[in-house]
């Protein structure tokens, strides 16, 4: 099993299988405070899933995890370093691996799997990226391995421009609110099993922390 969490919106955690099954979803629309629920969301989501699929009342089990997938953006500098952080930790602490997913992947699978019989045109995921400006990634269908076909992206926009830039680019928008951990998951499962795990050894950021760290002391004399 598979468990997913998500800050580059709200908060999400999921946990789910290599089929897409889905054992247990949290999430809080909240664009701050993830560092305040996610520990608590990460509880529910393992005491959830000890009982089986979502609407199963088996007794509970113990919840064997083999990997953890980590949204890595686009999202703003602390929400997404509260989320990798906690899917480090808790990999760390089951010696498994972490397998990071670009968030925006997931909701254009969550897009695509609505209806898979769909013959979806070009589309672009759209998320609010703050300061008048939308984080966009455009897309082309779904590959043989069941992953999305990302085409440009992420990059971010002027809010009254991405209308002008996606049209440029010959995509449908599609405005998203929120990631589902449960599809992050499942392109992480999917990701794994074609041996197509992403190296992204850094987060997506939208744009560099407002904060900096201050310089040292300057020395005497200087």
């Amino acid at each position: 099993m598979i468990l997913g969490i998500d800050t580059s919106l709200g908060t999400a955690v999921a946990l789910a299988d290599g089929d897409g099954v889905v054992f247990a979803e949290v999430s809080s629309a909240d664009p701050l405070g993830h560092a305040e629920i996610i520990g608590t969301m990460l509880q529910d989501a393992l005491a959830q899933a000890a009982h089986g699929p979502i609407g199963a009342t088996a007794a509970a089990q113990p919840v064997a995890v083999t990997h953890v997938a980590a949204g890595m953006g686009p999202g703003p500098f602390t929400g997404l370093r509260v989320g990798i952080a906690a899917a480090r930790a808790f990999a760390l602490g089951r010696g498994i691996p972490v397998v990071p997913v670009v968030s925006h992947d997931a909701a254009a699978l969550a897009l695509s799997l609505a209806d898979p019989f769909a013959d979806l045109p070009r589309f672009a995921i759209v998320t609010d990226a703050r300061r008048r400006e939308v984080a966009y990634t455009v897309y082309d269908g779904i590959d043989a391995d069941g992953l999305p076909i990302r085409v440009t992206g992420p990059a971010l926009a002027r809010r009254d421009e991405i209308d002008a830039v996606l049209a440029e680019a010959d995509a449908v928008r599609r405005d998203v609110s929120g990631i589902p951990a449960s599809m992050i998951a499942l392109v992480a499962a999917r990701a794994v099993a074609a041996d197509r795990v992403e190296d992204l050894p850094e987060p997506l950021y939208l744009r560099a922390p407002d904060v900096s760290v201050p310089a040292g002391p300057k020395k005497v004399g200087t």
